[in-house]
Order: C-alpha cells, then sequence, then structure tokens
C-alpha cells in the first residue's frame, strides 16, 4: 500500500501489478522468460501506479502475486482465474485444479487484497473523504497476432461520468489512439470495481495502457506525467 492517507478522491488499484508466486508452488513450472510476459502481470502498471500515487495525492493498493497463480479480477468460482493456458503457454501448476485449490488460492491471496480495498474505502466514508476508484491495467500491443494502436482504454459500462470525461479528454488529445472499451469491454468477467464501487454508489475509471509505453522507468515517467494533468482535468481541478 502506497500514500494509504492521499488526499485525492482517486484510490488508485493494481490487480495484476505484481508477479511474485507463493513459495509452496515453486516456480509453476513456468520458465523465468514467460513470467516476464504479460501473461504474468500488467507490465509496468506498479511503476505507473507508485509515480500517479505520487503526482496525485492519492492511495495505491496493488496485488503483489501473480495472476498466473489467481486471479483477482475474477470473481469466486470462476475457472479460468487460474489459468491452465496463457497466450499458448502452458501452465503445469494449474492443470487440474479443483474447485477446492482454487477456493484456497483466493482465501490466501484475493480475500485479504480485497478486503484491504474494503477497509480503506470504508475508513475514507468515515472521514468523509469522497473516493473515486481508479483500477489501473496494462496490455500487450499485439495479442493473436493482431496488433492493437491504441495508447490508452477506458473501460466502462456506460454508467460512469468519471469514465465519459476521462474519454473525452484522452480522445481529444489523442485520438484514435485512445479507446472507447478498447482493447477490452468492461463486462460481467470484471469483479473489482464493480464489488466496491457499485455497492457505495462510487463513480470508478479502469484505464489499460499499452506495455510497451510504460515498460521501463523513463515510460512510466513519461506516461505518469502526461497523465496526471489529464486526470485532474477529469475531476475539474485544472
Amino acid at each position: 500500500m502506497t500514500n494509504p492517507d492521499g488526499r485525492s478522491p482517486f484510490l488508485i488499484i493494481g490487480d495484476h501489478a505484481g508477479r511474485a508466486i507463493p513459495t509452496v508452488l515453486g516456480d509453476l513450472g513456468v520458465s523465468a522468460e514467460a513470467m516476464d510476459r504479460h501473461i504474468a502481470w500488467d507490465i509496468g502498471v506498479a511503476g505507473l501506479g507508485e509515480r500517479l500515487a505520487g503526482d496525485l495525492d492519492a492511495g495505491f493498493i496493488r496485488q503483489i502475486y501473480s495472476r498466473l497463480v489467481i486471479d483477482c479480477n475474477r470473481g469466486p468460482g470462476v475457472t479460468d482465474a487460474a489459468p491452465a493456458i496463457s497466450d499458448g503457454t502452458t501452465i503445469p501448476a494449474n492443470q487440474g485444479l479443483t474447485s477446492a485449490d482454487l477456493a484456497a488460492r483466493r482465501r490466501e491471496i484475493c480475500d485479504p487484497y480485497q478486503a484491504r480495498i474494503a477497509e480503506l474505502l470504508d475508513a475514507r466514508q468515515v472521514r468523509g473523504q469522497a473516493s473515486l476508484l481508479f483500477s489501473l491495467h496494462s496490455f500487450t500491443p499485439v495479442f493473436g497476432g493482431q496488433p492493437r494502436p491504441w495508447r490508452f482504454g477506458v473501460l466502462h459500462r456506460g454508467d460512469s461520468a468519471l469514465s465519459r470525461r476521462m474519454l473525452a479528454l484522452l480522445c481529444d488529445r489523442l485520438g484514435d489512439s485512445a479507446g472507447d472499451n478498447q482493447p477490452y469491454a468492461m463486462d460481467g468477467v470484471d469483479y473489482t470495481v464493480p464489488l466496491h464501487a457499485d455497492g457505495r454508489g462510487l463513480d470508478y475509471l479502469e484505464l489499460e495502457v499499452r506495455q510497451d509505453l510504460i515498460g521501463d522507468e523513463a515510460g512510466q515517467d513519461e506516461t505518469a506525467a502526461f497523465l496526471a494533468p489529464v486526470l485532474r482535468e477529469a475531476l475539474g481541478l485544472d
């Protein structure tokens, strides 16, 4: 957790920001090279999230474990939350997992993460601090042989004023390089944002950033410098 007392309305979350593996699972049977790929984590999100937390005075909660262990943006009972194959790479430790296996991973990894988000949102509400959930993800530039030209994508369900403002601002600056529910659409598969935003009546922003833009520190610095003023403008602060 970074900056838990941040004064910004934004609470930044990173469902896939880490690639750690619990010791008991070894290396999942996956090579180090594969663990560097997008299948294991959202490349660049940890560094970008830290920079945005500093620039915006926002809190940042990130999951440290790999989504190959368990995907914290998938709800209970979703069978592909620990994929047997991811983008053509077999994950040996995920072959033949039982519902009890998945439940144990969720209990040890997802539940504490989601509980920490809920705890912080509740604390902010008690002290009268407004909250906007800002879910930060990244996407691979090419998937299934298809290039993805967007620099950023805003994922939404058509119910978010903040998302509409952010998308409009990005399109104004970047044109077609800003994706409206591209390269993914927010739908029933997403778990973290609906879990925490809907019951509390919070607005949200789910932002995807292309990984080649934030794969190193220089790119993270540049992208944070671009995004921070846009985010402030979306809040009506600039």
